[in-house]
């Protein structure tokens, strides 16, 4: 990006090799698959432990917050329609240690795509034990978790089109199977008053609906739905497919979502629960379950699934996170040879090549899919902050771009960045112990950029984006002192309260900076689609 509000040559060249060949249903479908992946074969079980029955409002309030954060993305995607464009914003919005620090965060989330392979090594030990023994990938099941890397990326390769074709039949499949799984279990295995025997409704404390939300899995299962707005620069008139796209990829997840803990709370049995549902524990949890009750032509179609979902899901990522590494070198967080889009398919190949190389770093730490999700959860989260900051900063400071597609943004952008962190804190001091240490890496990976390109003074970027890097630490030191899981010293609900001010306080800080670096730096100008003809008219929701 340079001063003035343009983009510089290089990366409208780059830009402008992106095809728009996506529609409405190829967007929702994009969206749809890269939430319903690996999460619904293994989130409600996880929930259940944490939460009981009570996990069903750890769904809705996952829901509350996707529509908050969706409201924002749409308005960003509608106006600032970019390839990779959750990365971007961050940066026009806040300047370039914010920039950084985002698309480093980012950068780890493509191990997100490990979680889906680890859940297809899960599934498929059922038949194969060999590739996952002991809660922990094997050796050979790590190589066979590699070979699949390569399949996803080798599939991504030729580009838009063809992507958006295949990636529409596994959503007929994604679909299909899950509505099957909640009709067969509550017809075959419902028990009447299981939402309040062994513990009652709330076994373990309604705190543990709001620790449910990241260690459960449910955020990271309900993530994803910003993948149209990251496919608009690929988007046939993107103003008006990519908030439908979202809106609607949203609402289908959740429903299936809420359908699927429903089913799974009624339909265990009885000797499962001696323990309580801290006790239930399946490695496969809907397949087993199927099996249990004799229910052998569902377990067959799952265990199918178990590839298919988490496959395609994974074969969505794959192309998601090669768009925000190619975003990122944009950035110029990564070198600009990863900005390099193939003319003849019109894909950031060597952007594929490089997240290759970081999902399979992930599988190699981690045991299995849980412990892979808590952290990528919170990963997803802090992507979705920043980009409630840079609406927020837009609706201030450029309120003529606005698209008029959400009507109180100045609104929903604070109540969302309050929502988010206060998900992160709920994910509790054991899961924040890693990941935020994580996160503050861009730091110095700031630092070593700026020596090699100090388009500012460093005191004016610190000015700029230092909200960014208090946010994180006194996030970090709240959750030690809270009582999810840290010492207790802040005791519930005070502890949600102060952590409730305290990003209401840095939200204001970031909106201030925010406008002050538009002022100086404006945004640019969406990159003009020299093939398609000129937007719709934009209708309000």
């Amino acid at each position: 990006m340079t001063q003035g509000g343009t983009h510089d040559e290089s990366v409208l060249v780059e830009e402008r090799r992106l095809r728009r060949n996506l529609g409405v249903g190829s967007l929702t479908a994009i969206g749809f698959s890269n939430i319903v992946g690996s999460g619904w074969l293994f989130a409600a079980m996880h929930a259940a432990n944490r939460a009981g029955p009570a996990s069903l409002l750890a769904w809705l309030a996952a829901g509350m917050l996707c529509a908050l954060i969706a409201l924002v993305l749409v308005e960003l995607g509608a106006t600032r329609p970019e390839g990779g464009g959750t990365v971007r914003w961050p940066l026009y919005a806040n300047g370039r240690l914010v920039g950084t620090m985002i698309g480093w965060s980012t950068l780890l989330s493509v191990g997100a795509n490990s979680a889906e392979i680890t859940a297809i090594l899960q599934y498929a030990a059922h038949y194969l034990p060999w590739l996952y023994r002991d809660k922990s990938i094997t050796l050979p099941g790590l190589l066979v978790g590699i070979a699949l890397s390569f399949l996803l990326t080798a599939l991504n390769w030729y580009g838009v089109r063809l992507f958006g074709r295949v990636n529409n039949l596994i959503m007929i499949f994604k679909i299909v199977v899950p509505v099957l799984t909640i009709v067969a279990l509550i017809a075959s295995g419902f028990h009447p008053g299981r939402l309040t025997n062994h513990g009652g409704f709330a076994p373990y404390g309604y705190s543990a609906v709001l620790t449910a939300l990241a260690a459960g899995g449910i955020i990271y299962s309900i993530s994803g739905f910003q993948a149209p707005v990251d496919f608009s620069g690929e988007a046939r008139n993107p103003r008006r497919t990519v908030p439908l796209a979202v809106l609607a990829s949203i609402g289908l997840a959740v429903l299936m979502y809420i359908g699927l803990q429903a089913a799974f709370l009624f339909a265990v049995p009885e000797e499962q629960l001696a323990s309580g549902w801290q006790g239930v524990n399946f490695d496969s949890p809907f397949g087993q379950l199927a099996l249990i009750l004799n229910l052998w032509w569902l377990s067959v179609l799952l265990y199918a699934d178990a590839v298919v979902s988490p496959g395609g899901s994974a074969y969505v990522g794959v192309a998601i996170n090669a768009r925000h590494t190619y975003a990122t070198a944009k950035n110029r967080l990564l070198p600009r040879y990863f900005m390099r889009v193939h003319e003849a398919s019109g894909i950031p190949r060597r952007a594929f090549a490089l997240n290759l190389v970081v999902v399979v770093f992930f599988l190699l730490p981690f045991g299995g899919w849980q412990q892979i999700v808590s952290v990528m959860g919170i990963m997803y989260l802090l992507l979705y902050m920043s980009a409630a900051v840079a609406a927020g900063t837009f609706a201030i400071a450029e309120p003529h771009r606005l698209s008029g597609w959400v009507p109180g943004l100045r609104w929903i952008a604070p109540i969302s960045f309050v929502v988010a962190t206060e998900f992160v804190y709920w994910s509790g001091w054991a899961q924040l112990r890693l990941a935020m240490p994580l996160a503050l890496v861009g730091v110095p990976l700031f630092l070593v950029m700026w020596r090699n390109n100090r388009e500012q003074p460093l005191l004016a970027e610190v000015r700029t984006g230092g909200w960014l890097v208090c946010y994180l630490a006194g996030l970090t030191l709240f959750s030690w002192l809270g009582a999810f899981g840290g010492t207790e010293v802040l005791p519930a609900p005070f502890d949600t309260l102060v952590v409730a001010v305290f990003a209401a306080a840095v939200f204001g800080w970031a909106l201030h900076t925010g406008r002050a670096h538009l002022a100086v730096h404006p945004s640019p100008e969406p990159i003009a689609d020299e093939e398609e003809p000129g937007p719709e008219p934009i209708r309000p929701l």
